[in-house]
């Protein structure tokens, strides 16, 4: 029987496998992250279309797209207060063409309001904080007060008197309210509505006095004189409010912290570094773009300044801060 000498056998088996490395190198290089993007990449809104979360993704898709050279689209996967959008993004293929929104609300309260979101932060990557939003506490003009100081006089001098309207129990206008409680010494009934929309309408109509709420969705009321703003959680005083102080000014770091949102962009647990770094820096350019700064301007937000390797530390400090104030305000996960 003849054989075929071994060194033969063993160089026609080395130019089978180069074959078949060089046939799958282009498919290697498609799926790994050396042309990364090349096709459209998907951005998922825990949230429904025309909210803030939403306004913000799309102002922000947008200027992605030139600093990308790819469409960035946004899909919005609204329900159960932002769990299931968040889960569609931590369930995706890591591999940077599925990217989600982040707020404080998904990232830092979810997990501790809703059993099913227990695990939802560890299953995703932090990319970048890529813009904040300032918050305002504003009053209906039957109270009668227009000033902070007037405000808090009012409430201590009639405990429990004062309602103030929440979009619902354990939401972030919900901690807000129970953190001002606690820090001024006052104690304003805490009214939680199924929405801030509900919310707000209450407030208008003068059934409950107070709300505080994110200034793009505030200030149409605030210019029309529907309600009057006295303070704000802002790193600076809004162009829009200069006559208002901010909780920062006043002395109150912890409430001028805690009002302030933020939004920005994770990714599914094991996405590679290299595509997260070209989505960090493709993100943080897009903010920066004047056009985009501009557009954030005009519905009241902010590009972030922050160091973006801080932002993982921020999540964990926040998400620590939130889960003791819900415990305060005995918020049970349901």
């Amino acid at each position: 029987m003849h054989t075929m000498p071994t060194h033969r056998l063993s160089l026609k088996a080395l130019a089978i496998a180069a074959l078949a490395v060089c046939a799958a190198l282009p498919q290697a290089r498609a799926q790994g992250s050396g042309n990364y993007p090349n096709k459209p990449i998907k951005l998922i809104v825990p949230f429904a279309a025309g909210g803030s979360t939403d306004i913000v993704a799309r102002i922000v898709a947008e200027g992605m797209r030139s600093t990308l050279g790819q469409a960035v689209v946004v899909d919005n996967k609204a329900g159960a207060g932002g769990v299931i959008g968040t889960e569609s993004v931590a369930q995706a293929a890591p591999d940077g063409y599925t990217v989600g929104m982040a707020t404080v609300s998904t990232m830092t309260i979810n997990p501790h309001l809703f059993t099913r979101a227990e695990g939802l932060p560890a299953k995703l990557m932090p990319v970048a904080n890529l813009v904040t939003m300032p918050a305002v506490y504003m009053v209906h003009p039957s109270l009668g007060v227009t000033a902070f100081e007037a405000f808090v006089a009012k409430a201590k001098a009639e405990p429990g008197k004062i309602s103030g309207a929440v979009p619902g129990l354990g939401t972030l206008g919900h901690l807000m309210l129970a953190s001002f409680n606690e820090t001024l010494k006052t104690d304003i009934q805490i009214v939680p509505y199924r929405g801030a929309g509900p919310a707000l309408n209450d407030v208008l109509a003068g059934m409950v006095q107070l709300m505080p709420d994110q200034l793009p969705s505030a200030m149409a009321h605030i210019k029309s004189g529907k309600l009057i703003p006295f303070v704000q959680a802002s790193e600076g005083r809004s162009p829009d409010l200069p006559n208002v102080p901010t909780f920062k000014e006043l002395g109150y770091d912890g409430l001028n912290q805690l009002g302030i949102s933020w939004f920005g962009i994770v990714v599914p647990k094991n996405t590679p570094a290299p595509i997260i770094k070209r989505l960090q820096e493709a993100a943080v350019k897009a903010t920066h773009l004047p056009e985009v700064q501009q557009r954030l301007k005009t519905v009241g937000a902010n590009a972030s300044s922050m160091d973006q390797s801080q932002f993982p530390a921020q999540i964990a400090r926040e998400s620590l801060r939130n889960k003791a104030l819900l415990d305060k305000a005995g918020v049970k996960p349901e």
